[in-house]
């Protein structure tokens, strides 16, 4: 039951129908957010041929505590939104589209999510955009993850001075992700808020668009 947690909830939906797309994606909201509010970045990402969907955690937080807390505190939520995802990646499987054009992103909690999702599931995804965030875990968690990313692109960006994120995360992350076999862009930005900048947006569209 308590895998049910978020498994199974809403999806909410923007850009070409789904059987209509060439690329799919999944759009992780943060916390005490909505897929709503995470789905106001398509129109600044939208090009020709993608659905976006955004799954809606169902207490508007994935798990209820900081990413940097051992993983056991953040149970059973954390397995629920890591398995509403890859029930998300299956579903649009399903419809033809394959993983290699099937990209993740996330910001704050939601990048975090997306970032271990990817890492747990490694193999060739469309790509990973995760904005202020990374690999969950407290510092020294063992990141032997199994399997490859195949050169999935990645984009980490988050501001040098982040409340929430440690850049020493991002930059681990980065590292762990290129171990994978991901080709990683990481930028940190000096100053920046907890927010999404167009630099970012930027870098964003690039992956899209190779969808």
């Amino acid at each position: 039951m308590n895998d049910a947690i978020h498994r199974g909830g809403p999806v909410v939906a923007a850009g070409v129908p789904l059987d209509q797309a060439r690329g799919v994606v999944l759009m992780i909201h943060g916390r005490g957010a909505s897929a709503e509010s995470i789905l106001t970045l398509a129109p600044e990402l939208e090009m020709a041929g993608l659905a976006f969907l955004a799954p809606q955690a169902r207490t508007g937080s994935w798990y209820p505590y900081s990413f940097l807390v051992p993983i056991a505190q953040n149970e059973p939520y954390l397995s629920s939104a890591l398995g509403a995802l890859g029930d998300l990646v299956a579903q649009v499987e399903a419809t033809g589209v394959p993983a290699e054009r099937i990209a993740l992103l996330g910001f704050s909690q939601g990048a975090c999510l997306a970032s271990e999702f990817v890492a747990r599931n490694a193999r060739r995804y469309g790509g990973l955009i995760a904005l202020s965030g990374g690999l969950i875990g407290p510092p020294g968690t063992p990141r032997d993850y199994p399997g490859s990313l195949a050169g999935t692109p990645v984009f980490l960006g988050c501001s040098d001075v982040d409340s929430h994120i440690p850049r020493e995360r991002v930059l681990e992350t980065e590292d762990v992700l290129r171990r994978m076999g991901a080709t990683v862009t990481a930028k940190l930005y000096p100053g920046m808020g907890h927010t999404v900048n167009q630099d970012e947006i930027t870098h964003a569209r690039a992956i899209l668009a190779g969808l």
